[in-house]
């Protein structure tokens, strides 16, 4: 869990880069940026809400070779180890991503580098580097006194309350590549953020194993439970999962499997599809790991509990009570219709 709130930005240096395979030019500042309490408070804002509100999907600096020979890892080491050498590493982390920029659809931008200390990451203190860029301009208006007249100017400008691109780098697990988050509003292009310039991989930590196991049983209940039985039983296998790894602090699967599978039969089935599909999740050799809450949590919000009927009718099932769903539910076949029905019971009508 990150703590952004005691968070302070030390130093930012800021750059402008253009795209390389067009020949526009880099800019390099000569010294990094004097802030004030206006701009400092703007932007923390700036840099930091994409972060609160993102899923905790951690990464770490990698490379094929060796880890040495990530230019990012290369150059925050440096300054980690040297926090006033910021400015002068920025310096090469800017033309480290303009070498990167030489695909047409890369936008330029300014690229702000930042050493930031007091975050605190899974209640640990740490220090860390912000680099983030921003790219796509906006029209705004501004209003100027002239004589008698109020004119309207408009002006191009960043919208802050949407970064473009940002990547945090913490100062921890440097054997194995620090630890890393990043965001990316521009979808198109983000091998050039995360591949080229990064040079990440998903850190595989509880995190990360908690939430594709909860992945790999979404697809399991849509390409197994749901043929095997019906779109009930497979929102009702999610709602057993999902709560499941909520009230357990650590996962084993055989208890998992116990718990949640209410047809039997189905835990070979289970096991076939962890051997098949296993490995696209990361997960194949995996059968025990600590739960991490935020992941489930960001899970539960994106598994949709809903049974949609082509009578243009909706049945939404509760996540936190799935008995209920079981107990007050029943599917069933009308001869004379034709036709599927679902009978629910209930006491009164809940006002809305």
């Amino acid at each position: 869990m990150i703590n952004l709130y005691a968070a302070q930005i030390q130093s930012i240096s800021l750059h402008h880069i253009g795209n390389k395979s067009k020949a526009e030019p880099i800019f390099l500042s000569n010294e990094p940026f004097i802030q004030d309490d206006e701009t400092n408070g703007l932007l923390k804002e700036f840099f930091f809400k994409p972060f609160r509100e993102k899923e905790e999907y951690y990464y770490r600096l990698t490379h094929e070779v060796d880890l040495e020979f990530n230019e990012v890892y290369k150059l925050v080491s440096e300054i980690f180890e040297n926090p006033e050498r910021t400015h002068e590493q920025s310096l090469n982390l800017t033309k480290h991503l303009y070498d990167q920029s030489n695909h047409p659809h890369i936008k330029s931008g300014e690229i702000y580098v930042t050493y930031l200390t007091d975050i605190l990451l899974d209640n640990e203190k740490t220090d860390a580097i912000g680099i983030f860029k921003t790219e796509i301009k906006q029209d705004f208006l501004q209003f100027a006194e002239n004589g008698g007249n109020l004119d309207i100017l408009v002006q191009k400008g960043i919208n802050i309350n949407k970064l473009d691109k940002g990547c945090l780098i913490f100062n921890i697990n440097k054997p194995d590549g620090y630890k890393v988050l990043s965001v990316d509003s521009n979808k198109y292009d983000t091998k050039y953020w995360l591949e080229h310039f990064l040079g990440v991989d998903a850190l595989e930590d509880d995190n990360f194993y908690t939430k594709n196991y909860l992945k790999f049983c979404q697809n399991f209940a849509k390409d197994v439970v749901l043929p095997a039985e019906d779109k009930k039983q497979e929102v009702m296998f999610m709602n057993r999962a999902v709560n499941h790894f909520a009230k357990n602090d650590a996962f084993e699967e055989t208890n998992f499997l116990n718990e949640v599978m209410e047809n039997p039969e189905l835990i070979p089935e289970f096991k076939h599809y962890k051997t098949e599909k296993g490995p696209k999740y990361s997960i194949e050799d995996i059968s025990s790991f600590d739960i991490a809450n935020k992941a489930v949590s960001d899970t539960r919000k994106k598994i949709k509990n809903v049974i949609q009927l082509d009578t243009n009718i909706q049945i939404k099932m509760d996540f936190i009570n799935p008995e209920s769903a079981e107990r007050f539910v029943e599917k069933g076949w009308d001869e004379e219709r034709q036709m599927y029905y679902y009978l629910v019971y209930f006491n009164k009508e809940q006002k809305s």
